[in-house]
């Protein structure tokens, strides 16, 4: 079985299991926990997993796995904040290579942001994965993580 079809087939049944667990609650914080959880600790790669919250022009954290992060991303800088900006996830092979990246940690060398979208569209948080390898994200990863964070607001 080849790398491709192994990824898509494990978030298959990542996602399978997060839909089971999502239904037991209706707080979308709790959702949010329990997503950063399974997917740290089921997903390759996946050195720090959690949201950022739009707050004005500030982005908090929210519920995460992995060491100690940015409390806060200022407005317009780093990958989070370019999601938000271009309304799209974002998959950065090579950090270094990212014009403002925010290093929260130097061990980070590769990135994926993906919009978390209320019901009514508006982008309310981001999912941002970080991997201490280079080019650990896909179309692949941007394709099921976006289908993940549309479980939270359901």
């Amino acid at each position: 079985m080849e790398i491709a079809e192994k990824k898509q087939k494990r978030y298959q049944r990542v996602t399978e299991q997060l839909s089971g667990l999502l239904e037991q609650s209706s707080d979308p914080l709790a959702k949010m926990a329990t997503v950063a959880a399974v997917l740290h600790h089921k997903m390759d790669g996946f050195f720090w997993t959690g949201f950022y919250f739009r707050r004005g022009k500030r982005l908090v954290i929210g519920p995460y796995q992995g060491p100690v992060a940015c409390q806060v991303l200022d407005f317009g800088k780093g990958v989070c904040w370019a999601a938000v900006q271009q309304n799209q996830t974002i998959v950065v092979v090579d950090v270094n290579k990212f014009p403002g990246h925010v290093a929260c940690d130097a061990r980070s060398k590769s990135e994926i942001v993906v919009p978390v979208r209320d019901k009514t569209g508006t982008i309310i948080a981001v999912l941002d994965v970080d991997s201490t390898s280079y080019g650990n994200f896909d179309n692949i990863d941007a394709e099921w993580l976006g289908k993940i964070t549309g479980l939270i607001y359901q």
